[in-house]
């Protein structure tokens, strides 16, 4: 039998009771597991330098797992501890997800379908147009830049484009009507064509583009036969695309074309035009997409035509590409696709609230400061410091609940934060305090240096004629590396506000503060949440 592997999990004060429930439920003959407490109240707000003068390694350790919101840098801890350290989840809740118990590793990083992404008003464009277009599409996850052709319209600049293009390293295809229009864009260096019959198929032996076949109408399907069959007689290659039909103009009849087609010709590559379903139904694209690529996934079907033109499809490009890493990493598990992350999910999180009502009451009975701290749970949206403790479902009901009147900076950070908890309890989505909600492919996420503290944010003091001290900083470490706010489980808490000092009025970090609050040089007086408070009050 082998030794469990010993998990070191370094942590603050307010998340180790929760820290300590869930790792108490790891298997025993896994994992042995050790909590090490850095000493500070929010656990987020760890530096290395915290972490490296106060944390001792138990006899035996094998693994360090960070909170998942500690901006410390794992490889320099791991260079300090001899052992690996690793950023664990956000939500102590997922540390089982984390550590592969409660599902499989997951591996998105594969896919084996290729997007054709189309600039339906190519023709309209300039060239310079057209390679800026394409390379932000090739950004954003295509991988073959689509021309389309549009009728009685000349593409005088169709050949300087597929160049520019392809001297981009762009996979380029040329998608028209027009028969010199295809044989323009082969002889200018396309790699595919789109589309052929097999009326206009003897383009395809001119040239080394690759054809994209299809039926000469959709519910022909023994035309798309004929024209597969001199294709394979002559051994070229060549895509067939059934043609995807809109929903009550063919739909589900064109998806059994699909399989037919896949059923007579088992080996052969084959395209789906997703833009019929997606452009063409007043839905949420994320899920359409999903359930396209799905089909694609179980039919072998490894090229699709996406196309966006309404702006209920902006995110297509980025849709598609998530949906394929899912599907693949499904299929290679023989399994759902369920747990491979939250990218597919947009409105709705699998998993939404990450605590109780009585837990959330059991942290706000331990606040000692008057810092706001903002969770969401069943029954609603939480806000509690030292003071008080407030549930509802409504964010501008509380205002008169949190004594921010003449705190205008305050209040409007207040006011945000809350209205984004209501929008997260509504739809049922994830809320982190200072932290944007989730919007999985739909919405473009934000790249953060995941060990450094986040830049100070806008909102200036400006209540009660106090003083203006600065910006309000979000996210950002107090002497000491104690914190204000919270809202992660694992991580302790975070900091709703807390005023930028100036290099002069900040204690060095190595030296621990006295309180919560932020001392200022100014007869004792301190700054809490934006506000002076005078010297000696609690």
């Amino acid at each position: 039998m082998s030794t469990p592997e010993h998990l070191v999990f370094v942590t603050g004060r307010m998340a180790r009771a929760r820290l300590e429930k869930v790792a108490a439920t790891l298997p025993a003959d896994r994992y042995a597991w050790s909590i090490a407490d850095a000493g500070v109240k929010v656990a987020a707000l760890m530096t290395e330098e915290i972490i490296r003068r106060r944390v001792t390694m138990p006899e035996g350790a094998t693994r360090i797992i960070l909170p998942g919101r500690c901006r410390a840098n794992p490889e320099a801890l791991s260079r300090h501890f001899g052992l690996p350290v690793e950023r664990g989840p956000d939500e102590v809740v997922d540390l089982p997800a984390h550590l592969g118990l409660a599902g499989r590793k997951v591996d998105l990083s594969r896919h084996d379908l290729r997007i054709f992404s189309e600039i339906v008003d190519a023709s309209k464009m300039s060239a310079e147009q057209i390679l800026a277009k394409g390379l932000d599409l090739a950004r954003r996850g295509a991988d073959v830049i689509d021309l389309g052709g549009l009728p009685d319209t000349d593409f005088p600049h169709l050949e300087d484009s597929v160049r520019l293009l392809k001297g981009a390293g762009l996979k380029v295809s040329v998608d028209s009507f027009s028969l010199d229009e295809l044989r323009r864009g082969a002889r200018a260096g396309a790699d595919f064509l789109l589309s052929l019959n097999e009326e206009t198929l003897d383009l395809a032996f001119e040239t080394d583009a690759v054809p994209v076949l299809v039926p000469m109408r959709p519910d022909d399907l023994p035309s798309l036969d004929r024209a597969i069959e001199r294709m394979e007689r002559a051994g070229k290659p060549y895509m067939a695309d059934p043609i995807l039909e809109p929903i009550h103009f063919g739909f589900v009849e064109s998806i059994t074309r699909y399989h037919e087609t896949r059923r007579r010709w088992p080996g052969i590559e084959m395209m789906m035009g997703t833009g019929n379903l997606t452009e063409l139904t007043e839905a949420d694209s994320l899920g359409v997409t999903a359930l396209l690529v799905g089909m694609c996934s179980e039919l072998a079907i490894r090229n699709v035509l996406i196309v966006q033109v309404s702006n209920h499809t902006r995110r297509t490009v980025e849709e598609h590409d998530a949906a394929r890493r899912v599907m693949f990493a499904a299929k290679a598990d023989a399994a759902l696709p369920k747990g491979y992350g939250r990218a597919l999910l947009a409105l709705h999180d699998k998993r939404p609230f990450v605590q109780t009502p009585d837990e959330i009451a059991a942290q706000a009975a331990e606040v000692r400061d008057p810092n706001y701290r903002i969770a969401v749970a069943e029954d609603g949206v939480h806000i509690y410091n030292r003071a008080i403790h407030e549930t509802g479902t409504d964010a501008m009901a509380f205002f008169p609940h949190l004594d921010v009147a003449s705190d205008g900076a305050h209040a409007f950070y207040l006011g945000g934060e809350l209205t984004k908890a209501e929008t997260a309890w509504r739809l049922g989505k994830r809320y982190v305090q200072d932290e944007p909600l989730r919007w999985g492919a739909a919405a473009e996420a934000e790249i953060e240096d995941t060990t450094a503290f986040k830049k100070a944010g806008h909102t200036k003091h400006s209540g009660g004629g106090t003083p203006d001290v600065g910006r309000v900083e979000r996210g950002s470490p107090l002497p000491g590396g104690e914190g204000q706010g919270e809202g992660s489980e694992l991580s302790g808490e975070r900091t709703p506000l807390t005023p930028t000092l100036s290099p002069q009025e900040r204690e060095p970090v190595a030296q621990p503060a006295a309180t919560d609050e932020v001392a200022r040089p100014d007869g004792g007086a301190r700054i809490v949440c934006g506000k002076l408070v005078p010297a000696g009050e609690r």
